[in-house]
């Protein structure tokens, strides 16, 4: 271990002690240290959004931000979408309803952007415009595009 840092912070509502090695990835802390494997690793340059979270309500892809730098921070990751009891978010519900997902890759990035869109958008019509332009730091090999802004469309009307 290199220079070990010891964080506190919240992930999902859950408060959480550690000691990282300061040069370890968000997205690697998230998934070895604490399981919550819905966080994607795919280019580990910042580019195809499935590493995804929200750090203090703002997205952040976890794959460049270090875990040191999320001490004190809250963290909101796939896993603390949907509800305790399991049911679905509106957004991965409309996402299923929709088509807006095949493999499933991106899916996680691709709902914790849209959350965070809806959150910001504080009960306004977003146009399709909107959130094409939200959706673009997130690759999709799949072409589920379409189905991804229809449920947008429909949970942000």
């Amino acid at each position: 271990m290199f220079d070990p840092q010891r964080i506190q912070l919240t992930v999902n509502g859950r408060e959480v002690e550690a000691t990282v090695d300061s040069r370890v990835h968000l997205a690697d802390f998230l998934r070895r240290e604490l399981q919550l494997t819905g966080t994607h690793l795919g280019c580990e340059h910042g580019v195809c959004g499935a590493c995804t979270v929200l750090v203090d309500g703002a997205s952040a892809r976890a794959c460049l931000m270090l875990a040191v730098q999320a001490n004190g921070r809250s963290v909101e990751t796939i896993e603390g979408v949907a509800t305790p009891d399991g049911a679905l978010h509106p957004i991965q519900a409309a996402l299923s309803r929709h088509h807006g997902l095949q493999c499933g890759y991106c899916t996680p990035g691709v709902v914790m952007t849209l959350l965070e869109l809806q959150r910001e958008s504080a009960g306004r019509v977003v146009p399709e415009e909107e959130i094409r332009a939200a959706l673009s730091g997130n690759l999709c090999r799949c072409t589920g595009y379409q189905g991804m802004v229809d449920a947008a469309l429909e949970i942000l009307r």
